[in-house]
């Protein structure tokens, strides 16, 4: 899912990207459950439709994390934390995340390490991930 520049300052013009160090002007979608008219209005990163009793997580947002993909670890920053019961009855705890590049990805929260923007490996990531995308230019 590309786009979210939406979750940005209007007047940025870095088509949705961040580094370390500006990643706290992303915009959260927080205090409740998401729409597809909240995704369609480009005001949250997903929702869900097929589960039952949908609830906030109470957590602090925007929210550096690094999230372990099939990839390996990939610097991002949580913008909506939502939890789920699904079909078959499990709980899931679902964020919103934004990468470096400003795309947007769906995670499980057990997948992610909650940081703080000073951790050296954050830092690192981001910077990888904006390098990679200049050499990609």
């Amino acid at each position: 899912m590309k786009g979210p520049d939406y979750f940005l300052e209007p007047d940025d013009e870095d088509g949705g990207g961040y580094d370390a160090d500006d990643w706290s002007r992303l915009t959260a979608f927080a205090g409740r459950i998401a729409t597809l008219d909240d995704v369609q209005a480009k005001q949250a990163v997903f929702a869900l439709d097929d589960t039952e009793d949908p609830r906030v997580i109470d957590m602090e947002l925007p929210q550096p994390v690094i999230w372990w993909e099939e990839g390996g670890e990939q610097a991002a920053v949580a913008v909506q934390a939502e939890s789920h019961i699904g079909p078959e009855g499990d709980e899931m705890d679902v964020l919103g995340l934004i990468l470096p590049d400003g795309s947007a990805a769906v995670a499980l929260l057990e997948d992610c390490d909650l940081v703080d923007d000073t951790d050296p490996v954050w830092r690192k990531l981001v910077e990888d991930a904006i390098d990679m995308d200049d050499a990609t230019d």
